[in-house]
């Protein structure tokens, strides 16, 4: 009777429960139905707002065309004919460089193992491009210059490659930087010099110097004057590149997130103030006013900048004799102890990062001497560094723990410097700082001194240059940007000039002062406020 009841209940209920299921299927396919309904509206939806967006690039392409055509208008008729003249040699330098590829390719084709990778891109590649760079003169070995020197903005294989970029030029004749001189001067040149060497003592793409003797004072000198027709060669240049960079955008807007008009602003404001001498001679200026008022004149020196004589096209500048921190003999015999040389070259350029309006941002063995009378010689202020507050503050921690080899202190002080959207994690960034600063070590140096007789003085003038595998140094701090920009960072400028000075007084360090160690010797403040004591001590 209860097994009769218990199936007359489950028989009771066994519609209910059968018929359950096939409400469910309904409503389920109610909703596929609705939920296809509403991916329809969605899809339409997608493609109209797609479309509106297309709608509107093409709006903002149409609203910025009237300012595209007056620029480039207005940046032609700053051109001048100048333009045409650059171009047809720019052309030249194509067909040259261009055929020097086709010679290669065909080379290669017949090799096995077919056109080599670094090929592909034709004259784009990375050498081929060095190469046009080279050929295209002054203006374009600058950029490859500010290529190298910029790893944060450029590919790391052509920021490699562009560190063979040479600032090599054969000398203007003497005939011609003397009808500069006088165009300057608006005097007869006997009037304030009493001699003037024929022979330059240097040549570059941009400038080139001669020694000199002032008229009164018999003060010993060097002219450094900008080489003809260079001013005319970087504005048409630089103004070509505007355009393109310009043109660049306007077809693919997506590259103003890159910034690239601004990058290439940035460049033209650089390179023009370098040819500006003015601008040097109130570095320099500014420099000396430093090392007076830290009371550092006994210690360190910037040459005088004689006004009277200097203008926007030349430079005249008192001579100062020494030898460059790489001729460790030469060092010798003028102080005892070449590590305290170093020490004071240390404290005064970590001095001038905070002590001056701008710091010495080419401190490579051509610009940075020992004087005979011992004190540390700071030369050619064309480049540059201004250093911002916080970029300062982030350096120190960075510097501070790069010494204790503290690799989390050393990322987050990164983290604070870089510009980033994501959340880093700093332990794995640490993790990998650490295998890359462990290479260090493994950098090497090779050094050639060259002594050369001056033709005016029975005193020999020593030159000397540093060899440093400037591959290497640079692969150690492109391995940090690497790096870097895979957790999502973006560096300022300044940290590469500050990186690029540190690896040169690292080379000068395990020459002059193998045991020392730069960031941690007592005797060397890189921290501010010590550095201010310290200095006015």
């Amino acid at each position: 009777m209860a097994i009769t009841a218990f199936r007359g209940a489950v028989q009771s209920h066994v519609p209910f429960l059968l018929g359950r299921p096939k409400i469910l299927v309904k409503s389920s396919s109610m909703r596929l139905r609705s939920c296809n309904r509403r991916l329809d509206r969605v899809s339409v939806f997608a493609r109209y707002s797609q479309a509106q967006n297309i709608s509107t690039r093409i709006q903002d392409s149409i609203d910025n065309l009237p300012k595209l055509v007056e620029d480039i208008v207005q940046t032609s008729i700053s051109t001048g004919p100048r333009g045409a003249f650059r171009v047809a040699q720019g052309i030249q330098a194509v067909l040259a460089v261009g055929s020097e590829w086709l010679t290669d390719v065909s080379k290669s084709e017949n090799a096995s193992s077919g056109l080599p990778r670094e090929m592909r891109l034709g004259i784009l590649s990375p050498l081929y491009l060095r190469k046009l760079f080279e050929r295209l003169g002054a203006t374009y070995i600058k950029l490859g210059q500010f290529i190298a020197s910029a790893p944060t903005l450029f590919p790391p294989e052509y920021v490699e490659e562009f560190q063979s970029c040479f600032d090599r030029a054969p000398p203007v004749p003497y005939k011609e930087i003397e009808t500069i001189l006088r165009e300057e001067l608006g005097r007869p040149l006997d009037s304030v010099y009493e001699y003037i060497d024929p022979v330059p003592i240097a040549s570059a793409s941009i400038a080139q110097v001669h020694g000199a003797r002032l008229k009164n004072s018999q003060q010993e000198v060097v002219i450094k004057v900008l080489k003809p027709g260079i001013e005319d060669i970087l504005v048409a240049d630089l103004n070509f590149v505007y355009i393109v960079a310009r043109l660049l955008e306007f077809l693919n807007p997506e590259l103003r997130r890159s910034s690239l008009v601004g990058i290439v602003k940035d460049i033209k404001e650089s390179m023009l103030e370098e040819v500006d001498f003015q601008k040097e001679a109130a570095n320099i200026e500014s420099f000396r006013r430093y090392l007076e008022d830290m009371g550092l004149s006994r210690q360190a020196k910037a040459p005088q900048i004689y006004r009277h004589c200097s203008t926007r096209r030349i430079l005249t500048m008192e001579r100062l004799y020494g030898v460059p921190l790489t001729d460790l003999d030469s060092i010798r015999a003028l102080v005892p102890d070449p590590e305290t040389a170093l020490v004071t070259a240390l404290n005064v350029w970590f001095g001038s990062l905070i002590g001056c309006e701008s710091f010495h941002a080419d401190v490579h063995a051509g610009n940075l001497w020992l004087l005979r009378d011992g004190r540390i010689g700071f030369l050619d202020f064309g480049i540059v560094g201004r250093i911002s507050p916080k970029t300062w503050a982030a350096m120190e921690i960075f510097l501070a723990s790069f010494a204790n080899e503290d690799y989390e202190s050393m990322a987050s002080a990164l983290v604070e410097m870089g510009a980033t959207e994501k959340n880093v994690d700093t332990k794995a960034f640490a993790q990998d700082l650490e295998k890359i600063f462990s290479s260090i070590q493994g950098l090497d140096t090779e050094i050639v001194v060259a002594t050369a007789r001056s033709p005016n003085a029975n005193a020999a003038a020593i030159s000397a240059n540093v060899i440093v595998d400037e591959r290497q140094m640079n692969a150690l701090f492109l391995d940090v940007v690497r790096v870097s920009e895979s957790y999502g960072l973006r560096f300022p400028r300044e940290f590469a000039l500050l990186m690029k000075q540190l690896l040169y007084f690292d080379r000068y360090t395990r020459l002059l002062a193998p045991n020392l160690n730069m960031l941690q010797d007592q005797r060397i403040s890189i921290s501010s406020n010590t550095r201010i004591r310290r200095m006015q001590q």
